[in-house]
């Protein structure tokens, strides 16, 4: 099956392009990354997710994080093994690295945040729209989607956090 079109990733098409939640995009491709036997840093999924991550934090206005995470992503997506072959049909990868250096030149630039759509197969589209019924969308460019990660419950988070505190003193 060709990865494209697996539910996660079809989910994560529709909060990219049709109301760029970024955190979103996060959240359902690092699921899908954990589903993949004998999952790294090197696979193709994670530059997709560097770039959700760069993009959510540009938009924040943390331009510093932004640029050095689209820079990884950049570098994921030129590193694609050949082996992922699948992962280089349905979705123009050369045109997510022009844009994504756009990105990066606005951030250098100080200029305002800038989304762009992900270039995909006509048959992607379809089956993205298809799936599009499923999932709940907040408003584009609402303080719900912008900053979505600070009205989580972060409990969890903060608890590992200082158990690794510990583990270091």
């Amino acid at each position: 099956m060709n990865p494209y079109y697996h539910p996660l990733f079809l989910q994560f098409i529709v909060y990219f392009n049709d109301n760029q939640d970024y955190f979103e995009c996060h959240e359902v491709l690092e699921e899908y990354w954990k589903e993949q036997e004998n999952f790294s840093k090197d696979h193709p999924l994670t530059g997709y997710i560097l770039m959700a991550t760069g993009l959510y934090h540009w938009r924040r206005g943390n331009t510093a994080g932004a640029s050095r995470t689209l820079t990884k992503a950049i570098t994921r997506f030129r590193e694609m093994p050949v082996q992922f072959g699948d992962y280089l049909e349905d979705v123009a990868i050369d045109e997510i690295i022009m844009q994504l250096e756009y990105c990066l030149t606005r951030i250098e630039s100080d200029e305002d945040f800038y989304s762009f759509q992900l270039p995909i197969s006509p048959e992607l589209r379809v089956k993205a729209e298809k799936s599009k019924p499923l999932i709940a969308l907040l408003p584009k460019d609402s303080a719900s989607v912008i900053h979505k990660h600070m009205q989580r419950d972060r409990s969890d988070i903060l608890l590992q956090r200082e158990e690794k505190k510990k583990g270091r003193g």
